[in-house]
């Protein structure tokens, strides 16, 4: 998969790059920590993604770019996750959302079709966040609230998890009913491209305006069956938006009392500098590897899974 993966990219022109692994900076994504440790007496952080490091590179030279790394979180260990994880991401100036888009899928179906050169395609599906939820729950979730939520829940006789109520943030019960309503609609044994978040769940992505006007976050992400492979943007390039952005995400994260972020001076440096509008997603190889193999549980996938390393 890896020798496929760097021949899809070095017939395209695509640079291969390394970031540090190391960082004194930590994500300030509410949803994410970042393992940390120590160099001497400062303390350290381990990527949970190679993406600040890559726009810098970005930046600095305006051509497309991809990296295959180790990436780690403090995350739950399950069925599809591990501490450790190799990730792929690339970058590309000049492409919108849609076109890094098909990039993905030829990709994909490059990868499904070295296994065997006599099954079919795989099947691919698209379709935006409001359509996703309007076809499997029957609302716009860009005009949800979370009483609405509540309500929908409760008629549908979807158990809700405790601590989560009516004054919770409409983002929580979106969240929520996407695990519980929307993923176990889509085709099971294909892949389908959900797209145009709510702006609310912009993220480093642009906010546009969609086909009716209202305001979404220019992200992607792709799934097989109910599983997430890939998150991408319509990469954000003003600095000041995204500074607030991490500001923002720290207050959320002291809200969910969690430690706050160090947020990465270094890439708002080299936004303020000038990034080139751009596009880049992130792709969980380990994840994609089980989909190609079918395989049940990560750890048939991994020489060195966390209880066996």
């Amino acid at each position: 998969m890896l020798k496929s993966i760097r021949a899809f990219f070095d017939a395209r022109e695509v640079l291969e790059v390394e970031t540090p692994l190391l960082s004194l900076y930590s994500t300030t994504d509410p949803h994410l920590d970042s393992l940390s440790t120590r160099f001497r007496d400062r303390r350290c952080y381990l990527n949970t993604s190679p993406e600040y490091g890559m726009k810098r590179l970005l930046a600095g030279s305006n051509r497309a770019i991809y990296q295959i790394c180790k990436s780690f979180r403090d995350d739950e260990l399950g069925q599809y996750h591990n501490p450790e994880f190799t990730m792929l991401e690339w970058y590309r100036p000049g492409y919108g959302m849609e076109q890094l888009m098909q990039e993905l899928k030829e990709l994909i179906a490059g990868l499904w079709k070295s296994l065997d050169k006599n099954q079919s395609a795989p099947l691919f599906d698209s379709l935006s966040y409001r359509q996703a939820f309007e076809r499997s729950a029957g609302f716009d979730p860009h005009q949800a609230t979370s009483s609405g939520c509540m309500q929908l829940a409760k008629d549908k006789g979807i158990e809700i998890p405790q601590g989560l109520g009516v004054d919770d943030d409409v983002d929580e019960w979106l969240d929520w009913l996407l695990t519980q309503l929307v993923l176990p609609s889509l085709q099971k044994d294909g892949f389908t491209f959900i797209y145009d978040y709510p702006a609310s769940q912009c993220s480093l992505a642009r906010i546009e305006k969609d086909d009716q006007q209202q305001d979404v976050a220019k992200r992607f992400e792709l799934l097989y069956g109910g599983l997430e492979l890939a998150n991408g943007f319509y990469e954000l390039t003003d600095a000041e938006e995204q500074l607030q952005r991490f500001n923002e995400e720290n207050e959320t994260r002291l809200k969910n009392n969690r430690q706050t972020g160090r947020i990465d001076n270094n890439l708002i440096d080299a936004l303020q500098a000038g990034l080139a509008e751009c596009s880049g997603v992130a792709v969980g190889l380990d994840r994609l590897l089980m989909v190609l193999t079918g395989a049940d549980c990560i750890e048939q996938v991994l020489s060195f899974s966390w209880g066996r390393a």
